[in-house]
């Protein structure tokens, strides 16, 4: 059955572009409503912007949504995975400026919020977009897909220059709780050189050692180094699954990426709204509501993220 929060739960934080102090706050919403962002600095304009793949307007490193009236919101994609991987299907995220907390880099201080403050059932069910045809996108080494499968599933591959990231791969089925333990806790990262030009550019303006794992060629300069030794593939895949979310329902199918970002993401979303039959909607009973991300997770999967 569909979901939501049982009660509010707010976000205080800055912007990692921006810099910028804010305020966010996840807000029960009734049955077949769906996730939505709501500006409340703006007034004049539609402040409401739908979580959906057709609102992206791609930022410089992040998922930026952006609705008719051009009230936009940015870095949405770590909030995105929590939902998903927690399995809430409706909510309103009110956030008074552009972009939202980024805390500590990760998904798991909005993870711990929501499965300490619980889900309320609905009688509505869940409707699931089944992936029926392969899709796939490209740009140079760089590629995404997304095939049929019974389950939700992530196959991320990276190949970095930089020693303390170099290549990794994963691969991980999004149920039963796997999401909150495996992935997460894992922090956006990048390198010391790439720091300074986004800084040179105006962004990353809110970026410190703290929230985002910083690498130098084999040196990780974060405090208390990595949480994982492959952080940066489960980053990625965090960042999928949050981009993912944005079909507008969850996926059951395999998404495979490789050197695959963002906009690669949305992309692929792209390609398989615009080829009919590619995929379509069924309403989840038990056995496949057990196959989606969220499924089973709760405050004992809390223990794992703690530690």
């Amino acid at each position: 059955m569909q979901t939501t929060l049982k009660k509010a739960i707010s976000f205080d934080g800055v912007g990692l572009h921006s810099g910028r102090n804010v305020r966010m706050t996840l807000r029960p919403a009734a049955a077949n409503f769906g996730i939505w962002f709501r500006r409340t600095d703006v007034s004049g304009r539609n402040a409401l912007i739908p979580a959906h793949w057709a609102q992206v307007e791609q930022g410089e490193l992040c998922t930026r949504l952006v609705n008719a009236d051009r009230v936009d919101v940015s870095t949405v994609e770590h909030v995105m995975a929590a939902v998903a991987g927690c399995g809430i299907h409706n909510l309103t995220i009110d956030v008074d400026g552009p972009e939202l907390p980024i805390l500590d880099g990760s998904s798991a201080p909005f993870v711990a919020a929501i499965l300490e403050t619980g889900l309320e059932r609905f009688d509505s069910p869940v409707m699931a977009l089944r992936i029926l045809e392969t899709v796939e996108v490209r740009n140079g080494p760089a590629w995404a897909r997304l095939e049929p499968s019974d389950d939700f599933e992530i196959d991320f591959h990276i190949d970095f220059t930089d020693a303390a990231i170099g290549r990794q791969d994963k691969c991980l089925r999004i149920a039963n709780g796997a999401f909150v333990r495996e992935l997460a806790d894992s922090r956006t990262f990048c390198r010391q050189a790439d720091v300074d030009a986004m800084r040179a550019r105006g962004l990353a303006l809110g970026g410190t050692l703290e929230n985002a794992v910083v690498v130098d060629g084999a040196d990780v300069l974060s405090p208390g180094g990595l949480r994982h030794k492959d952080e940066a593939v489960r980053h990625k895949m965090l960042d999928a699954l949050g981009d993912l979310a944005l079909a507008g329902a969850p996926i059951l199918g395999r998404y495979t990426g490789v050197r695959s970002g963002h906009a690669m993401t949305n992309a692929l979303l792209r390609t398989l709204f615009a080829r009919p039959g590619a995929a379509r909607l069924v309403e989840a009973d038990a056995t496949l509501a057990a196959r989606l991300p969220g499924a089973g997770a709760g405050p004992r999967d809390l223990v794992r993220l703690a530690a």
